[in-house]
């Protein structure tokens, strides 16, 4: 079904249960605006920035998400009488772009045979593949609700005839409560910095191998011997010009690779301001001017690493400013994880250890349900033994040099 015949449908509410105590209805919402601020994030039980009303206020408002971007709002809300109880973010998909869970084969599959892998419904943060919660619920409601926002998000997949409906980096406690209707799991396997209480950068670098710990000072003397500096700013801490220049090399990065950046000038602004406790920008300085650039969101325990760009091309430059720097900010900050982001095997020798990461997946149509199912498993397999390979493989056992 297209986009505009759905439009023409969801000004209904549809009752998804009822008893004696409590009547619920499920609304679907075309905007996050739809949905107040206060009562979204204050269903919200901690800090993971991603989920906050704001944050995806600004995608949509700044155009990040929508028709063009192949990403269309439908969220789904579950209200008791007219207050909102639980909801879910969720997005209508004509591709796969900025989903970091790739599902091309299955589209190709189903296009070989004819038939229609798009549209999909996907319940995710839009080009972020960072773990958290993809639900949200009144706490004294707990995870009560999963059951009705699934089977109501799979009524709509019958009724206008989604493919299937994809659960991507959902945090542990999602999983275990969207495991109705016999989901097909997959995992992958990211890297990630734990801080064991480390005092100091040097600390953290006495657990590491001799080799590795020699490889990572000699990285980082060359971008100080280069002239470089590192500005750490948080978002209230940034001007008009920093995000200028940010947008600037970030840009760049895609007109050489001859993509489209997903976010934008104004996007970066808004959340400057309205997210400026959890923004944090790093900018590399040479000879006073700015050359490279990485935007980092953070919460009570966790950094996370987003997106970066550059002007040229400098030797060191990005780990120290994608890595290096963060696991310094994190030491110096306290907080326990950094998660900077997808791909990268050559973050083991730099400190980082595999993190396993999954994705639900329903499909709607049962033939092609077992062949992915069959796909699926064969997966698991690969990527526990990649993980099992690489976990020997850390940069870790320290000894002196």
């Amino acid at each position: 079904m297209t986009s505009s015949g759905f439009i023409a449908q969801t000004s209904m509410s549809e009752q998804t249960a009822k008893n004696e105590t409590e009547k619920l209805t499920v609304q679907i919402h075309q905007g996050i605006d739809e949905i107040p601020s206060g009562d979204w994030d204050g269903m919200l039980k901690d800090g993971y920035p991603f989920l906050k009303h704001r944050y995806l206020a600004a995608m949509e408002r700044h155009q990040c998400v929508g028709q063009e971007a192949g990403w269309i709002p439908r969220h789904v809300a579950l209200y008791e009488k007219s207050e909102l109880v639980a909801a879910m973010p969720l997005y209508e998909k004509h591709n796969s772009w900025g989903e970091f869970v790739f599902d091309h084969v299955w589209a190709d599959a189903y296009h070989r045979h004819g038939q229609q892998y798009y549209p999909k419904l996907v319940n995710a943060i839009p080009f972020t593949p960072a773990t958290g919660p993809r639900m949200i619920s009144r706490r004294d409601r707990g995870f009560r609700d999963a059951p009705i926002l699934l089977n109501a998000i799979h009524s709509i997949m019958n009724r206008y005839g989604y493919s299937s409906l994809h659960c991507l980096f959902p945090d542990q406690d999602d999983r275990r409560h969207f495991g109705i209707n016999d989901p097909l799991v997959r995992s992958d396997c990211h890297f990630q910095w734990h801080n064991q209480g480390y005092a100091s950068f040097d600390s953290f670098l006495d657990e590491l191998k001799s080799k590795k710990r020699k490889n990572i000072r000699q990285e980082r003397r060359k971008v100080s011997e280069a002239g470089l500096s590192i500005r750490w700013l948080a978002g209230h801490q940034t001007t008009s010009r920093d995000w200028h220049d940010f947008h600037e090399v970030y840009t760049r990065i895609y007109q050489r690779k001859y993509g489209m950046p997903a976010f934008n000038l104004e996007f970066f602004l808004e959340i400057a301001d309205t997210m400026s406790d959890q923004v944090i920008l790093a900018l590399a300085d040479h000879r006073q001017s700015v050359i490279a650039g990485a935007l980092l969101y953070r919460d009570e325990q966790t950094l996370y690493g987003r997106i970066w760009g550059t002007r040229q091309r400098m030797n060191s430059l990005h780990f120290e400013l994608c890595y290096y720097a963060g696991i310094d900010y994190c030491i110096r900050e306290g907080l326990a994880r950094f998660d900077p982001g997808v791909q990268g095997e050559h973050k083991i020798a730099r400190g980082f250890v595999p993190a396993q990461t999954h994705s639900l997946h329903w499909i709607a149509s049962q033939p092609f349900r077992q062949a992915i199912r069959d796909f699926v498993e064969r997966e698991q397999r690969s990527v526990r033994n990649y993980m099992d390979h690489v976990d020997g493989h850390t940069a870790y056992g320290g000894q002196t040099s």
